[in-house]
């Protein structure tokens, strides 16, 4: 084997006598055949029993079989050869990642079948672009400027209550105006080039006209406006929530995270592209919806109609937007591009029962009964289950198959899930029991949030209703449910039951009951689960992940060196505005790229932050996801 062939050759695992060889796109000769890759390998790691793999194509393919001796010692020798080979030659972060794999079994020839992974996919055409861009981020002066694009952003208190009138009959719409100023400011070249729409007075839509209008365009997703600041906690906060503070490593305050650094980082990176020149031959489009945290009733919406009358149905070749993030392990950064939303529900549950002077009860009143109801309810919680073309059973295989932090026990679980039922079960229960968000990822949640009943201490309650909130796994007829575990406490209080318009049961022929229990939608919003975005041999979330792991692989942050990537599919247990923009593509990925650990405590609570080095992150993810996009020939 000549020395500039070894360079790209990787012993990353033995396991069972089994040697597997990862062979990296360019190995070799580039017109070397397998068998020829296989014959000049032997002369270096003689093996009882060889597997090539192409990482290019993730695939494992079975090589000629040499003597080997047995012995542990020559198996040692074999490794720490290897290693030596890869030391010399390869990216020490690959080598980490390569050595905690070997370790694993033989987790690396499964997860090729059950969960490839995409290659890495970086622009060629604009390779050049991509590698002075890169040049500029690392430049302090462009990193201060970025920071204050989203630290100015965050100091505009776009707040959204539930309970605001639309646009143009309420005055809190005005700070959206505010916000609309700083970007045209901070932003020069983007609203020279792009054309701007403003849609229902606030929400913003820009076209980036490309020069190929046969091609379809990628349309970028993100929301101005932020949940409230609960007054009472300002004082808890480590920076005032609408400071924009940078003390060095983090940027302080509401929006931060969710989702001023989605909508500022995408407007960034296109106008780091126009002043470089840029221009796209693939449309993009970016929507900025206005009242996400409300369920983008009048934002979302009107965004919607506007593209679809503008583009028509189906028109975008794929849709990013918040979501999904990334999760640092020991070993491994787990990306999660979300292509599924749970539903959601918002169930009414009222009863009503005569009233009468308090001096005078009955045994129970209407609130002790919705009492019971109640109690029941939670007494009857949905049962999570794992099915095998769940997103997140498809989510659990690539993690067995790739991750080294995933238990090996649980891996093997896993794979003899994929035939057996019983097998199926365990890991449900396995999972169920070492992972908290399991029940609220897999199955149907319910959370009793709202109460309401009596108006008076001498007066008995003649209304009480309850709300209850749902968020809907697939599998679930939900309604009939709550009709089947609520109707025998009806019956046994002599009440009769109206369940979404209709009634039902014998006590719905009586002439006399006590009282009436009602089942609605509370509010005509409910939402069934989100069409999943397809995975398999499916070219654009094959781009998506293959830009995620380059991204992450090539970036210089120490926190990356020595963990391996993998990108699996998630599931949002939350909705985003993408609920309404189902009818523009079928390829939707709700994803921001974020690691855990940059985010100081989350969204929606106290002391939201994220990290500087995190945002300009995602700076770079929508810069190469627009060159990639720009050029591959794998979406129409």
């Amino acid at each position: 084997m000549r020395a500039q062939d070894r360079q790209v050759v990787r012993l990353l695992h033995e396991s069972k006598g089994v040697c597997t060889i990862l062979l990296a796109e360019g190995d070799m000769a580039p017109t070397m055949t397998l068998s020829e890759k296989t014959r000049d390998i032997k002369n270096v790691w003689p093996t009882e029993k060889l597997q090539l793999r192409d990482l290019e194509y993730g695939t494992t393919r079975s090589a000629h079989k040499f003597s080997f001796l047995a012995t542990s010692l020559h198996r040692v020798l074999v490794v720490m050869f290897a290693v030596v080979i890869a030391t010399l030659y390869i990216d020490p972060r690959r080598i980490t990642a390569g050595v905690v794999e070997w370790y694993h079994g033989d987790k690396i020839a499964e997860g090729a079948e059950t969960c490839p992974q995409a290659p890495l996919f970086t622009p060629s055409k604009h390779a050049k672009l991509l590698k002075n861009l890169e040049l500029v981020y690392e430049n302090e002066s462009f990193k201060l400027s970025a920071y204050q694009g989203l630290s100015g952003a965050v100091q505009i208190p776009t707040e959204m209550f539930d309970d605001l009138k639309p646009p143009g009959e309420d005055p809190h719409w005005e700070i959206f105006g505010k916000l609309h100023e700083f970007i045209e400011n901070k932003f020069p070249n983007v609203h020279t080039t792009l054309t701007k729409t403003v849609v229902n007075s606030y929400a913003l839509v820009y076209h980036w006209q490309g020069s190929d209008e046969s091609l379809k365009p990628l349309l970028l997703t993100a929301h101005q406006d932020v949940v409230p600041v609960e007054p009472s906690t300002v004082g808890a906060w480590k920076n005032p929530p609408f400071s924009g503070a940078f003390d060095g490593e983090w940027i302080w305050g509401r929006g931060s995270c969710d989702d001023k650094s989605g909508l500022i980082s995408s407007l960034t990176a296109i106008e780091a592209l126009l002043n470089a020149n840029f221009k796209p031959r693939r449309t993009v489009v970016l929507a900025y919806g206005i009242d996400e945290e409300r369920g983008g009733i009048v934002g979302a919406t009107a965004i919607r109609d506007y593209l679809l009358t503008t583009y028509g149905e189906d028109a975008f070749a794929l849709l990013v937007d918040e979501g999904g993030s990334q999760e640092l392990g020991e070993n491994t950064i787990i990306a999660l591009p979300s292509v599924a939303e749970k539903g959601s529900f918002n169930l009414r549950l009222e009863v009503a029962t005569p009233g009468g002077h308090s001096s005078v009860p009955p045994p129970h009143t209407s609130i002790g009964i919705l009492a019971a109801l109640i109690t029941e309810l939670e007494a009857n919680p949905h049962v999570p289950a794992l099915h095998r073309n769940d997103t997140l059973y498809e989510q659990v295989q690539c993690l067995a198959a790739h991750s080294p932090d995933f238990p090996t026990s649980l891996a093997k679980l896993a794979r003899k899930s994929q035939r057996s039922d019983k097998a199926l079960n365990k890991l449900t229960k396995e999972l169920e029991r070492i992972d908290p968000l399991f029940k609220a990822t897999a199955g149907t949640t319910q959370a009793v949030d709202i109460i309401r009943g009596g108006v008076k201490t001498n007066a008995l309650p003649e209304n009480a209703y309850v709300i209850v909130n749902h968020r809907i796994a697939g599998y679930r007829a939900l309604k009939s449910r709550l009709i089947d575990v609520l109707s025998p406490v009806a019956v046994r209080f002599n009440l009769s039951i109206d369940a979404f318009g209709e009634a039902l049961g014998d006590l719905a022929s009586r002439k006399v009951a006590y009282g009436k229990v009602v089942l609605s939608d509370a509010f005509g919003t409910g939402l069934e689960p989100a069409p999943i975005t397809p995975t398999t041999e499916s070219p654009p979330y094959e781009l998506l992940s293959g830009i995620i792991r380059n991204v992450i692989e090539t970036s210089n942050r120490k926190a990356y060196v020595g963990r391996k990537v993998v990108v699996a599919p998630g599931i949002l247990r939350g909705n985003t505005d993408t609920k309404h923009y189902w009818s523009l593509t079928k390829h939707i990925f709700r994803y921001s790229h974020l690691n855990n650990a940059d985010s100081y405590n989350g969204a929606h609570t106290i002391n939201e932050a994220i990290r500087a080095e995190g945002y300009l992150e995602m700076i770079r993810f929508f810069t190469h996801l627009i060159l990639n996009v720009d050029e591959t020939k794998a979406l129409v």
